[in-house]
């Protein structure tokens, strides 16, 4: 049991974890996952109940070392300090015993440390050098040095692309055989498949199933969650676009990321942009909006040529945003539901620069029942609701202006199924009053509300996909398989 004033974050919920196996646990947004990892790490302590590590009681609170010998956690958000080298991070706060830090030792341990858990990675790069998957393992490798053998793993997935998923999976199966214990926590079920032997379902603050996952059928699985049968989502029909061109891209180019890239977007159009992480996906939609400037070529949104490299030109020409990270880029966690919504409108709801809390809170109570934004109202922080709740802000901030076309970049990361529904909706109902949309994501079924895709293979667009494209088909393109 674990409450935060009137709010039961946790009501007689608790799971129990074999030796040896990689157990997922699931739920929606606020089912009650991240406080279980709180209390499971010591961060928190529960109002009731208690933790056991192999039929021990867990250590003080205060006795932090006494934790990490016992479990680990390898955060959604990374722990890794960018400014300091690989062996630095893996050493934080254990560099020396006696006040003198030997670099040639500190180095070296780094090294062995990295070779034993075969993490591909130099023990002097910067952290900050590194990439996403890079940096899922240096934290690996350095929860498993305090001698921990349980480690909880909260949507490591969520920012790889498919090859760096199989050979993070590839991992955790040595880590299994080598007896390390896992609990995964991922709103990805077909990962929960491949990768778990037992799942866990919390759902409104407890747990209502434990279950072999070789015995528990998808849909089954899904309901557990949700509480009802949950159909997977079905794209709307639409007719062909035919529309004024929205957001259009003439031989864009940006060193290093991609090269030459013609895009054209009209209205009531969605176009999808697919391909590994390294294809340049990611840096392409970020420079339609201006988060990038381009060595060469030009940006159009709804008429009128931006300014290469700046993101105001771009909204204020008519474009909506949802960056790929929505803690950093997406909204201010400090500022209420009510002022991350309507921070671009913040000129329409006053005279003289001066917004009327009137006129924004009545917005806000608007945008709160179109995205279904669970909170307490529009007064909350959004810092405190959950990833799905709080990607339902940005949405909303995204779509408040009604812009005339929309750049979304990997839009259901880390969300629930219900959540999922919610956001990929909230695109087509954009779509529907007029909007064109661009579409970036390493979920296929994200995709397929996609009119067509391009798929990027090392910076450059290789195909056009009509909708209508099979997984196997898709995914053979992105791999470079075929043309």
């Amino acid at each position: 049991m674990k409450r935060f004033g009137p709010t039961v974050a946790l009501n007689g919920a608790g799971i129990t974890i074999a030796e040896g196996e990689t157990h997922a646990l699931v739920g929606r947004n606020g089912a009650g996952k991240s406080t279980l990892v709180s209390i499971l790490t010591g961060l928190q302590r529960p109002d009731e109940g208690e933790v056991l590590f192999s039929g021990e009681a867990a250590p003080a609170l205060a006795d932090r070392d006494a934790w990490r010998q016992r479990v680990a956690c390898v955060y959604q958000k990374s722990t890794i300090i960018p400014a300091l080298t690989v062996a630095e991070n893996l050493f934080l706060n254990r560099q020396t015993a006696n006040g003198l830090i030997n670099w040639r030792t500190l180095r070296a341990k780094a090294r062995d440390l990295l070779s034993t858990y075969e993490v591909d990675v130099d023990a002097e790069a910067l952290a900050g050098d590194l990439n996403v998957e890079q940096r899922q393992l240096v934290e690996i490798a350095r929860a498993l040095s305090f001698g921990a053998r349980f480690i909880i793993l909260d949507e490591p997935t969520a920012r790889l692309d498919g090859p760096a998923i199989e050979r993070l999976f590839a991992r955790m199966r040595a880590l299994r055989e080598q007896g390390v214990t896992m609990m995964y926590i991922s709103h990805h079920l077909d990962e929960v498949y491949e990768i778990c032997q037992s799942v866990t379902v919390f759902r409104d603050a407890r747990r209502v199933m434990t279950r072999p996952v070789a015995e528990l059928p998808h849909d089954e699985l899904v309901a557990a969650m949700t509480g009802e049968a949950t159909a997977a989502y079905e794209a709307r029909t639409r007719g062909a676009a035919n529309g004024t061109v929205v957001l259009s891209a003439e031989s864009l180019s940006l060193a290093g990321r991609f090269q030459t890239v013609d895009l054209s977007v009209r209205a009531g159009e969605v176009v999808g942009l697919a391909g590994s992480g390294s294809s340049g996906k990611v840096g392409l939609a970020e420079t339609l909006v201006g988060l990038h400037r381009p060595d060469s070529g030009t940006v159009t949104v709804n008429g009128t040529r931006v300014r290469p490299g700046d993101v105001p030109a771009a909204l204020g020409a008519g474009l909506g945003f949802v960056p790929e990270d929505r803690n950093r880029e997406g909204f201010v966690p400090l500022l209420s539901v009510g002022e991350n919504g309507t921070l671009p409108i913040a000129r329409k709801l006053g005279r003289y620069g001066v917004v009327s809390p009137a006129r924004r809170r009545s917005k806000a109570v608007q945008l709160i029942k179109e995205l279904d934004i669970k909170t307490e109202g529009p007064d909350q922080p959004v810092g405190d609701l959950s990833g799905g709740n709080a990607q339902k802000v940005v949405f909303a901030r995204a779509l408040v202006d009604n812009p005339a076309a929309l750049v979304v970049i990997n839009p259901t990361a880390g969300v629930d199924v219900k959540a999922k529904q919610a956001l990929l909706g909230a695109v087509e109902d954009a779509v529907e009053r007029g909007a064109g949309a661009v579409l970036v994501s390493d979920e296929l079924d994200d995709l397929r509300i996609c009119d067509r895709v391009l798929v990027m293979f090392h910076g450059r667009v290789v195909k056009d996909v009509p909708r209508g494209w099979t997984d196997h088909e898709l995914v053979a393109v992105m791999e470079g398989i075929e043309e």
